[in-house]
């Protein structure tokens, strides 16, 4: 029975020793996968680390364009509002413009009888003169024609 039992611990010790070897082993691979992850880990940080650097940068462009944007912003509203001014400028003179054109306009209709008589007189002013002209020419080739 101690034969057995010697075979049993000896049985005994070749199996730790086998799972300690697998175990050792098993160890051994873990820490290359760990070694690994870290490897990766530490690519994975510098690359980050640039990312973010980027980001920042791209940040600061962003908010200086926004800020750009907002004085340009501004700016236009001040050429909205002169423009406006200028708009509504112009309405009042089209508005000021059609008021004198339909004052004077009711003003010909109303003294629309006497203005005829106007243009009529002018006519006859105008007739008398030229009879008076040709007169004036007729007596002057007389007084030519007398002398010769």
């Amino acid at each position: 029975m101690i034969n057995i039992l010697y075979w049993s611990v000896a049985l005994v010790a070749i199996a730790f020793t086998v799972l300690v070897i697998y175990l050792a082993k098993t160890l051994k691979s873990l820490h290359i996968t760990l070694d690994s992850v870290s490897k990766t880990l530490s690519g994975l940080e510098r690359q980050l680390d640039g990312v973010t650097r980027e980001t920042t940068v791209l940040l600061e462009k962003t908010n200086v364009l926004a800020a750009d944007i907002q004085q340009k912003s501004e700016s236009l509203n001040t050429v909205v509002d002169a423009v406006k001014g200028v708009g509504e400028s112009v309405r009042g003179f089209n508005h000021s413009v059609q008021s004198i054109s339909n004052n004077v306009e009711t003003k010909l209709e109303k003294n629309k009888d006497k203005i005829a008589q106007i243009v009529q007189w002018s006519n006859i002013a105008l007739n008398l003169k030229e009879q008076w002209n040709s007169r004036k020419v007729v007596a002057k080739r007389k007084s030519n024609n007398s002398s010769i």
